[in-house]
């Protein structure tokens, strides 16, 4: 081969690895764009991760960031249901006792009612201010605890205090009717709990219990030891709950069809669940329809 042959080979050698290469750049260069259309209209990266190559690392890669991406995008889309949901239930929840407070407050501006009616419709006014007031504390704990704004800080702290700080809050609403309270007798434990927030939680569950037990019943709370938890029950002989709402009653904003004309706002199991899950523990319910319901609160024990 003459010295001008080798020349004009070396040439064309040069100019098929620069096409070659100029068509593999425009083929990569494809495949990226294909599998960033892909991202950007949420459909699966189809280019294959197996094979070897940059382009293979590529798609891995893009496989990853899609997955991420998908994640926060139905984070974000539950996230907004929730609001919608939370706003929509908050919205339930006041419009009676808001209607109620302008009906009383038009009562009240008329000039005709007499000194003992308009004390009537005052004292009715402020029992729905409360209501409203209770309404929206609860949802303020509610969310507070979800987000992490309030903490539970649970410690070693004697029960016995805790137990009776939730008693002293139901007593009078039993008494009115005629609802006997008995806590049977057990030596003071030392468990692991927020006494703020679990008497908070007790107090919840007595309230429910007075609300839906008939007058001249009677409620026992006593405290069982175990060897890693104490279980402190809570015992009605109430109207109880239908087997098939047991599973349903801790959702937030859940109430039953048969005390929908009592007061409540469906907030209370669901945040008493929710304080005691931050405190380590745990909340179940043993409950027969027309017969009564057992709560019982677990907490764990402390090393005396």
């Amino acid at each position: 081969m003459n010295e001008t042959a080798a020349v004009i080979l070396c040439c064309a050698v040069c100019l098929g690895l620069v096409w070659y290469y100029r068509e593999k750049s425009k083929r990569q260069y494809r495949q990226i764009e294909c599998m960033l259309d892909e991202i950007l209209n949420e459909r699966p990266v189809s280019q294959s991760d197996l094979e070897e190559g940059e382009i293979a690392e590529l798609s891995h890669k893009a496989r990853r960031i899609q997955e991420k991406l998908n994640l926060e995008v139905q984070s974000a889309r539950k996230e907004k249901e929730q609001v919608k949901s939370l706003i929509s239930n908050m919205s339930h929840q006041l419009k009676t006792p808001l209607s109620n407070v302008m009906m009383y407050q038009e009562i009240l501006e008329s000039s005709s009612l007499e000194e003992e009616q308009r004390k009537k419709f005052l004292e009715k006014l402020k029992t729905q201010s409360e209501k409203i007031d209770w309404i929206l504390q609860s949802l303020f704990k509610m969310v507070n605890l979800e987000n992490g704004v309030i903490r539970v800080q649970p410690e070693e702290k004697n029960i016995k205090a805790t137990l009776s700080r939730a008693l002293s809050g139901v007593y009078e609403k039993a008494q009115r009717r005629n609802i006997e309270i008995t806590t049977e007798e057990f030596p003071d434990s030392t468990l692991y709990h927020d006494p703020r927030w679990t008497a908070e939680v007790l107090g919840n569950l007595l309230e429910n219990a007075v609300k839906y037990t008939d007058p001249g019943g009677r409620i026992v709370v006593r405290l069982v030891p175990y060897e890693l938890y104490s279980k402190l029950e809570i015992i009605d002989n109430g109207r109880g709950i239908a087997k098939e709402e047991l599973s349903c009653i801790f959702q937030r904003f859940y109430r039953s069809n048969d005390v929908r004309n009592l007061e409540g706002s469906g907030i209370g199991l669901y945040l008493s669940r929710l304080i005691l899950e931050k405190e380590k523990g745990y909340l179940t319910v043993e409950s027969e329809y027309g017969r009564g319901s057992c709560f019982q609160v677990f907490l764990q024990n402390c090393k005396n």
